[in-house]
């Protein structure tokens, strides 16, 4: 029997596989894929946004309402916490002008291969390409045996665990091994598991052809987005099919609760976000004389080409009436279909319920599992979040599964 066995090799897994082991564990990490990390190599091509850098405080309202052990898990292994570990793989950070916080090296695999070199120093096993299929109680009652299978042979093996941690990810990036085939397998067990959703993902818009094939891939800046109330700034980039961006991003909980039961729903974009109705209107008022429109609203009310295409799109006749003009452009509306499909979401929402964990992110139904990552029920948009929950969470999970090792003082066989 193996004194511990962590199944899934994302940072919510290798984190909780360190802390483990640095408390001399002696610890198995299980993972689908060929290479443990990928959704980390994957989140960091355009650069690894690790943490932010804003106050605490502020922080933990990033994750909505915040359940007391989420909060908790952030301030335990906070983003100073985060920083420091990440110096301690060689790997300096530096702040960027949003305040996001990335690597000095700014991809993942400088830290990824410091951090996997760690591990197995601390003597970490890894067994890969093994999907998990569920588990059973050991025979003793007081360990699990976990069915797994071989991805590329499908032949099925077991393993029992004195403790273990699952870090099987949510159910976007499916690629990288977050698949979200873990969920029945919970419910089976009568752990309560919200249903998983597409979070900071792209949503639809039915653009005309002639916009869709101009102005695909161009972005919005400096604008503002209004949700049944709500308003926020950003960006956002013209898409094929739709809108995506930090923007929207940070309207994923809203969108959902917007879009629960209807078929859409109407969300306004001010693509003036840093001037007055009065003031804008006021510079409409400036005769065209002889120049075009694009070129009027270009100089006039400077607007991008895709701003004033936008404006074209909701409505060919634009109003003549400056007051009038200037509210379309501060007020744009548009109709979101819905988001994308989940397999295209940076991140799901949704997960196992809070009221199933212990403080320490056990399951109160499974004594000696715990869960750490995107498997439990929390949300954040883009900009740091993401990660320093999943390693927070990770953080906690380890340790908690280190205590419970320690209590009942289970050997391996």
């Amino acid at each position: 029997m193996r004194r511990a066995v962590v199944i899934g090799g994302g940072p919510a897994g290798l984190m909780a596989a360190e802390v483990l082991a640095t408390a001399g564990h002696d610890v198995l990490v299980v993972d689908r894929m060929r290479t443990p990390g990928r959704k980390l190599t994957l989140a960091g091509r355009g650069g690894l946004n690790l943490t932010h850098s804003e106050p605490l405080e502020t922080l933990v309202t990033r994750y909505g309402p915040g359940d007391r052990r989420l909060v908790r898990a952030l301030e335990v292994f906070s983003p100073t916490a985060l920083r420091a570990w990440a110096a301690g793989l060689g790997e300096g950070t530096f702040i960027g002008t949003s305040g996001r916080v990335f690597p000095d090296s700014f991809g993942a695999t400088p830290l990824l291969r410091s951090w996997l070199d760690r591990l197995t120093r601390l003597g970490v096993a890894f067994e890969k390409q093994l999907t998990w299929v569920g588990w059973e109680p050991g025979p003793e009652g007081s360990s699990v045996v976990h069915t797994l299978k071989s991805t590329a042979s499908g032949i099925p093996t077991t393993i029992e665990a004195g403790v273990t941690v699952l870090a099987l990810g949510g159910a976007s990036w499916p690629r990288t091994g977050s698949t979200g085939s873990w969920v029945e397998e919970l419910r089976r067990h009568s752990v309560e598991v919200h249903e998983l959703q597409p979070s900071n993902c792209g949503y639809r818009v039915r653009w005309s052809d002639v916009f869709r094939l101009k102005h695909a891939g161009k972005p919005l800046k400096n604008v503002a987005m209004t949700v049944e109330g709500v308003r926020r700034r950003g960006e956002l980039l013209i898409t094929d099919g739709g809108l995506e961006g930090g923007l929207i991003y940070a309207f994923g909980a809203d969108l959902r609760r917007a879009l629960h039961g209807t078929d859409g729903v109407e969300v306004e974009i001010d693509l003036r976000a840093d001037v007055s109705v009065k003031s804008l209107a006021a510079s409409l008022s400036s005769p065209r004389g002889s120049q075009s429109m694009s070129t009027w609203l270009n100089k006039r009310a400077h607007l991008s080409p895709t701003a004033i295409a936008l404006l074209r799109e909701v409505g060919p006749a634009l109003p003549g009436e400056p007051g009038e003009l200037a509210r379309l452009i501060k007020a744009v509306p548009l109709f979101l279909d819905g988001p994308e499909g989940i397999d295209r979401a940076i991140s799901s929402a949704g997960g196992v319920a809070f009221d199933e964990l212990t403080d320490d992110f056990m399951l109160v139904r499974a004594p000696g599992v715990f869960v750490a990552g995107e498997m439990v029920d929390w949300d954040a948009p883009t900009g740091g979040y993401l990660l320093q929950a999943s390693f927070s969470t990770g953080w906690v999970a380890g340790r908690g599964a280190s205590e419970w090792l320690d209590r009942h003082d289970l050997e391996p066989a």
